[in-house]
């Protein structure tokens, strides 16, 4: 796996990302551009597990909510790849990789800065995915 990391400046409070971020409704809006159909299954707490499944095809990751500090920062463990909606486990893809999602609020604007892992296989096409899916949750939180 290697590691990508991207960011990007919202005119928006850190809530306001925060929500955008992962309220059912926006999530599903910008995760939508990285894997088409894709829900959160689960509750965003420290210590749970929470799934990332796609709707189109039932594949996704089971990860453990590592650390979470609510409108700040938020870091997952990918613990188990998933098929047929996160009812059994499949080839390793993703497993033992990590993802966070970092906010930083100054004078009204967030930065979030996202670390991501991805097999090697998928780095092209998360290179090119993420930083359209950053677009949209800027777009989504300064509509807020």
């Amino acid at each position: 796996m290697k590691e990508i990391q991207f960011s990007i400046e919202i005119y928006a409070s850190n809530e306001k990302v925060w929500r955008t971020l992962w309220e059912d409704t926006t999530f599903r809006d910008w995760a939508n551009i990285i894997d088409e159909g894709t829900y959160m299954k689960g509750v965003m707490k420290e210590g749970r597990e929470i799934q990332f499944i796609s709707s189109v095809n039932g594949y996704g990751v089971t990860s453990l909510i590592e650390k979470l500090i609510s409108n700040e920062f938020v870091f997952f463990r990918h613990s188990a790849d998933t098929k047929e909606s996160g009812q059994q486990e499949r080839k390793k893809e993703w497993t033992g990789g990590s993802e966070s999602y970092s906010l930083t609020e100054k004078n009204g604007v967030t930065t979030l800065i996202v670390k991501t892992d991805v097999p090697q296989e998928l780095e092209e096409t998360f290179t090119i995915r993420l930083p359209r899916a950053l677009e949209r949750i800027k777009t989504l939180a300064e509509k807020m």
